[in-house]
């Protein structure tokens, strides 16, 4: 089981340059069909009167400039990618609203890779709770690569977040393809996390053997308390105590009109995280 058709979503950010080298590399390990789609921040139809953007024509020249050499930039590395690694691909570049297009787009592929918003870096901005939207709309696993550092191998070690939710259902199975390449997958449960009792533990046995038939080597760890911690940020540490290269994990949240909600452990790995996450709603 393999990834065959494999979305990269690209800005004008520096990182999305490492993005697309990631994303080549995995079209490669999956002899997928990768697709490069350019989306960079265009301003919300909706909402350009509040922000006064159509009265600021530098603004405008400065972004066009920018998304013009930056489009350039990553075509050319993108051509220069697939035909190096002997892939199918094709590249997209649209000047459409990202929150509007990129779901779209991502509902015909079977993965979606995206790039963490970082705060501290204006370029990074797509869009409105970009990666929030695109998650809970798109109807694809999407696998966000934090801002900060390196990752040459994903999904040696899979770390899956497992409370027996639907989202976390969903998850499992769009991941299977990183599972059944793994070396090791540990399947996480936390158990006894507040206001939780203990009655209502969810045991994670019966989906390692589901995940188990499918030939894949999987561990339990029930986690019976995490010291009064968020759950977002006791996911994260027990990745990094395992040691683990992949975060599996279901999203939750639901749209509202012109906003999109998500749940505070959502929330905290969009903030937060440290590993290389594949999310799935």
């Amino acid at each position: 089981m393999s990834y065959k058709t494999i979305l990269v979503h690209l800005d004008s950010s520096p990182r999305a340059s490492t993005r697309l080298e990631f994303a080549l590399q995995l079209a490669f390990t999956h002899e997928a069909h990768l697709i490069g789609l350019f989306a960079p921040f265009q301003p919300n139809p909706n909402l350009t009167s509040l922000y006064g953007v159509a009265a600021a024509p530098d603004f405008i020249n400065q972004l066009e400039a920018l998304r013009t050499a930056q489009s350039t930039l990553l075509e050319r590395q993108f051509r220069s990618g697939i035909a190096r690694q002997g892939l199918a691909g094709e590249w997209r570049s649209t000047e459409e609203y990202a929150n509007h297009i990129v779901p779209l787009h991502a509902r015909h592929a079977d993965l979606v890779i995206a790039g963490q918003f970082e705060r501290n870096a204006q370029a990074s901005f797509v869009a409105e709770n970009f990666c929030e939207n695109l998650v809970l709309s798109s109807g694809c696993p999407t696998l966000f690569l934090p801002y900060a550092g390196t990752f040459p191998v994903v999904g040696k070690h899979v770390m899956v977040a497992w409370d027996g939710s639907r989202e976390a259902t969903r998850a499992v199975h769009d991941a299977l393809p990183f599972l059944q390449g793994a070396a090791r997958v540990t399947v996480v449960t936390a158990n006894a996390l507040p206001p939780k009792e203990p009655r209502q533990r969810i045991p994670g046995a019966d989906i390692a053997a589901v995940i188990a038939r499918h030939g894949v080597k999987v561990e339990i760890v029930e986690v019976e308390g995490a010291d009064g911690r968020h759950i977002g940020d006791f996911l994260l540490s027990q990745a990094a105590d395992l040691g683990a290269d992949l975060l599996v994990m279901g999203a939750y949240g639901h749209p509202r009109w012109q906003e999109i909600i998500v749940g505070g452990v959502t929330r905290t790995l969009f903030e937060s995280m440290t590993i290389p996450v594949l999310m799935a709603h």
